[in-house]
């Protein structure tokens, strides 16, 4: 199984810096990036209900996009 580049305790910023087509899932949830991207991905899922094994590996599968 590959290592994941993506935790939980990640800020959202610095994933969407980091992946960049990780924004669209962002934008699919909900999430807004400019006042909300301080937050860590767990905190995001959180406050939305959202399970964070599940949005991880939405975000990873996006990263994974950029890296081809």
């Amino acid at each position: 199984m590959a290592e994941k580049k993506i935790s939980g305790d990640m800020v959202i910023n610095d994933v969407i810096k980091r992946y960049p087509w990780t924004l669209p899932v962002f934008h699919r949830l909900d999430v807004d990036s400019c006042c909300g991207g301080a937050r860590t991905v767990a905190t995001m899922a959180r406050e939305h209900g959202l399970d964070l094994d599940e949005v991880i590996a939405e975000l990873e599968s996006a990263a994974a996009q950029s890296q081809s």
